[in-house]
């Protein structure tokens, strides 16, 4: 018979499986272990996530109000969470194990994959980018039976626990939001945008990529892009943690001195280039993971990434558990990462730290910008497509086009529809960006009219940002529109900063 526990006992083991998943995809993510092991996790904590158990917290919810509702709400979305993840743990290991283990050939040097996608960025043969990202992309693709494999099983399981089985139904009311308005909303903003983007785009294209490129060069280019290769050598690597640490320094935070934080800036073969904050246990056990490679994606990275880290490393500890780790969804906390890697279109900063002229110091504020407009626009496109993904999944692959389509018409780059899977975040993640892209804007004119246009160097922003950290997971993106004076849906300010005038 399975053992049904309290909620508050629950939330105590689930505190410590957790922590245990967090450190294991942290070793693995880092390049520490070569071999992922959480299913040897999972079968430790089989008991835990029950259907039994499950029903006991939707129980004790259906009798609950006010925040102890939402609380349990949480739970029991965590246990469902875990009843897959039980389910899927094995079939998942074997996955990650085998795209870790898969290597890429590529001008007689074996690459594992993620060090392929890693060296994208800083090739300057631009035919050896297409080369590259064509193997790079073809070993991806042998694991799409795998990935669709595991979706189907995770969909078919969530359907089941929740008893709903439309997929943007479930998300869009876990997030409560609706989707379909957001994703609209998001068209209309990039419609408005084009007049302004194309003629940006072309002249970053021919600043960056040179005019031998393609019309529509690849999108294996867009790491190097992102990375403003040619004009790297002002963001050296070396440079980055220090100039990082003066500009949140600046708005009272010494994330140096912040013992609740650990810094993982080593370069390993097998380390996700991608960076990441690992909340292993908040406040008190918190990663940032970066692999630098020089550039001012580098900086741009470590910013958004301690805007995750401060925030969780900086919400109150008498929260409960719940309040402190798990959320909605994760537009919240990517509001505060995005408002600090924000930082890096101000042209005083690039002023202040790498002493430019007020001339250059404009150009490299507008790169950072076309960036910004390049990835918003890139997000809002893959929304549109992971809409029709979801709502026809039993013949996702119908839909592979699409992905390829909507990314080459938003941004100008052609992908490939077989990285239509890989290139999937789960649970409508680009919706939770989206909504932080809309909000950090709001914030952005609200911090230029309460502190002024500096407040991107200015303590009163710290001290701001504090007060929002330590309410940890608990408040939505859309209650903090509300509190600064905005609709959720309002993109009037992120049209102002991403159209050129």
């Amino acid at each position: 018979m399975a053992v049904v526990r309290t909620p508050d006992r629950f939330e105590a083991e689930l505190a410590q499986f957790l922590y245990e998943r967090s450190e294991e995809a942290r070793e693995v993510r880092v390049g520490e272990k070569e071999t992922s092991d959480q299913a040897a996790i999972v079968e430790r904590y089989a008991d835990l996530f029950t259907p039994e158990q499950h029903d006991a917290l939707r129980g004790e919810e259906e009798e609950a109000r006010g925040e102890a509702r939402e609380r349990l709400y949480r739970l029991r979305e965590a246990c469902a969470g875990g009843v897959i993840v039980r389910q899927l743990a094995e079939a998942s290991d074997r996955l990650e194990n085998a795209i870790l283990a898969e290597r890429v050939e590529f001008r007689g040097e074996s690459l594992p994959i993620r060090s392929a996608q890693a060296q994208l960025a800083v090739l300057d043969d631009y035919h050896g980018r297409d080369e590259l990202g064509e193997l790079a992309a073809d070993a991806s693709a042998r694991f799409n039976c795998d990935r669709y494999g595991l979706m189907q099983r995770a969909e078919a399981l969530d359907a089941d626990l929740s008893g709903n089985p439309d997929p943007v139904g479930r998300s869009a009311a876990r997030k409560g939001i609706d989707l379909h308005a957001l994703a609209d909303a998001l068209e209309d903003a990039s419609r408005r945008q084009v007049e302004s983007w194309e003629p940006l785009r072309e002249h970053w294209l021919e600043r960056i990529l040179g005019s031998e490129r393609d019309a529509e060069p690849a999108s294996y280019h867009v790491s190097y892009l992102r990375r403003m290769s040619p004009l790297a050598d002002l963001y050296a690597k070396e440079r980055c943690v220090p100039i990082c640490l003066a500009t949140l320094s600046s708005l009272g935070f010494d994330l140096a001195a912040n013992d609740r934080i650990r810094l993982d800036l080593d370069d390993r073969p097998q380390k996700s280039p991608r960076a990441c904050v690992i909340a292993s246990d908040p406040p008190t056990v918190v990663h940032l993971i970066t692999r630098a490679q020089g550039g001012l994606h580098d900086y741009q990275a470590f910013l958004h990434e301690a805007g995750h880290a401060l925030h969780y490393a900086g919400l109150d500890a008498d929260l409960p558990y719940t309040f402190r780790r798990l959320s909605r969804d994760h537009a919240l906390t990517e509001i505060y990462s995005f408002l600090l890697e924000s930082i890096t279109r101000e042209p005083g900063w690039h002023a202040l730290h790498f002493g430019l002229s007020e001339e250059e110091d404009a150009e490299r504020a507008e790169a950072a910008r076309f960036l910004e407009v390049l990835l918003f626009r890139r997000y809002a496109a893959k929304l549109r497509y992971e809409l029709e993904l979801w709502a026809d999944f039993e013949n996702a692959s119908d839909h592979a086009q699409t992905y390829a389509d909507n990314l080459r018409a938003a941004v100008g780059f052609r992908y490939r529809a077989d990285g239509y899977l890989a290139d999937l975040d789960g649970d409508f993640y680009s919706a939770d960006y989206l909504r932080a892209w809309i909000r950090t804007a709001q914030m952005r004119a609200h911090l230029r009219e309460t502190i002024g246009e500096d407040w991107w160097r200015r303590p009163q922003t710290g001290e701001l940002l504090r007060a929002l950290f330590a309410e940890g997971t608990r408040p939505t993106s859309e209650e903090i529109a509300d509190r600064i004076g905005y609709e959720p849906l309002d993109t009037a300010p992120l049209l102002d900063e991403l159209v050129a005038v």
